[in-house]
């Protein structure tokens, strides 16, 4: 009973947030939700939008030139992301907010400019050149909660931040719902520009972090790129750039062929097209509900049990729910309903993400935080490219998507064996 009112009372007596670091926190959470909803934008709009751009780009709208094409668009756009690595370095130059705010007015207007394309190519380029804005806004925006925030709040600011994400994922679906459905691909594309403006106005008008203007005279003189690559932190910063891998490979892979994966079933079960791409939208805001809430769960399980173990944890049931999602319950007769199911635990332990919003801040200085960040996502993304590739060839030649998917599940149990190399930061502060 004792412990129980210790924590009553230390919840109570949270540092509080003055106006700059929660204006600075609604302002990376809706790039960041933004973010999330540009990206799936991408997934629910892509059978219709090829549909249309093959045949102008001197192809015909097959179902597997569909899927190769759209493999390739968006192993394209991963490498986009993979480029935003460059934002790292700037943000330990010139300071967090004002860098993060450039990320985000990057994506949102090549993803209105993605509503013009005539053709693949240039929907490529755009999407390619959103990817690379969208690709920093993670890095930046978990860098400047996990400075800005107070010590006993800042594990909790990660998980709520994270739950951005995935709350763009939600709107994404619900803008398909509505908007997709009646005005097309394009009316789609063109959502993702308009609310940008108002997380912009909020970052620029928020200050730096105190942590990150401590050290500013440091990053000047700093070659942070070589300090994560050194003697000092070379292990750490590989041994994250693989379970970052790891963790991207699974999400995109289930979350990209998710609504395919849906509209297929839906249709095999008797429903019109516009039917199952409403199915499509209401599993993806299930999905996202559920990653939502494996977000929130992330940050006390891992003061609890330790960041390691919660990461396996996760790992362990990503691969599971990956195998039951599309290994099985894709290849039922009725499989529609189990597949829906199977996407809520796949979603519950998609929140994966948040523990590295946590987790990789603490393993780094301030002077090179953010290229740190920057970097582990990158090189995960730019595998994860790769990665996607070969998943949109395997698609092509089995004329499936559940066992190609399903095979993904394999890395996270690579992951498992990776995950005692990485430090354990539970009850350590943020290093200065």
């Amino acid at each position: 009973m004792n412990s129980l009112t210790d924590r009553a009372a230390g919840a109570r007596h949270r540092t509080p947030l003055n106006r700059s670091q929660i204006a600075g926190f609604w302002g990376a959470w809706a790039g960041w939700t933004l973010d999330g909803m540009d990206s799936f934008i991408y997934a629910l709009v892509l059978t219709p939008a090829l549909t249309e751009l093959l045949p102008n780009s001197g192809y015909a709208a097959t179902p597997a030139n569909v899927g190769l094409a759209g493999s390739i668009l968006f192993a394209l756009f991963l490498v986009g992301w993979g480029l935003s690595f460059i934002w790292g370095p700037l943000a330990d130059r010139f300071g967090r907010t004002k860098v993060l705010a450039g990320t985000i007015l990057t994506f949102a207007i090549f993803t209105g400019l993605s509503a013009t394309a005539h053709n693949v190519w240039e929907l490529g380029i755009y999407r390619f050149i959103a990817g690379v804005g969208i690709g920093g806004e993670w890095a930046l925006a978990g860098t400047y909660v996990a400075e800005a925030w107070p010590e006993d709040r800042r594990k909790m600011g990660a998980g709520y931040l994270q739950t951005g994400y995935y709350a763009g994922f939600f709107l994404a679906a619900a803008l398909n719902y509505t908007v997709g459905v009646h005005y097309g691909w394009r009316a789609m594309f063109l959502t993702g520009a308009v609310p940008v403006v108002c997380a912009i106005l909020i970052l620029l008008r928020v200050k730096e972090p105190e942590k990150w203007s401590k050290t500013e005279a440091q990053a000047v003189r700093s070659k942070p790129l070589r300090e994560i690559l050194g003697p000092t932190y070379r292990r750490r910063t590989w041994v994250a750039c693989a379970l970052l891998t790891i963790a991207i490979i699974g999400l995109w892979a289930g979350a990209v062929y998710e609504p395919s994966a849906v509209i297929q079933l839906a249709t095999r079960a008797g429903m019109t097209k516009p039917e199952a791409i409403k199915m499509a939208s209401i599993a993806t805001g299930l999905l996202s509900i559920a990653t939502i809430i494996g977000c929130l769960a992330l940050p006390p399980l891992a003061e609890r049990i330790g960041r390691k173990k919660t990461l396996a944890v996760y790992f362990a049931g990503m691969a599971v729910s990956i195998v039951g999602a599309f290994g099985w319950a894709f290849y039922l007769p009725n499989g529609l309903a189990p597949f829906i199911a199977w996407l809520v635990v796949l979603g519950f332990f998609g929140g994966n993400f948040a523990l590295f919003s946590l987790w990789l801040p603490e393993q780094f200085e301030t002077r090179v935080r953010a290229t740190a960040f920057a970097f582990c996502t990158s090189f995960g993304r730019f595998v994860g490219a790769g990665v996607n590739f070969l998943l949109g060839a395997a698609v092509l030649n089995m004329h499936t998507l559940g066992v190609p998917v399903a095979i993904t599940a394999v890395v996270f149990v690579i992951g498992l064996f990776i995950i005692p190399f990485a430090p354990e930061t539970r009850g350590e502060v943020l290093p200065q």
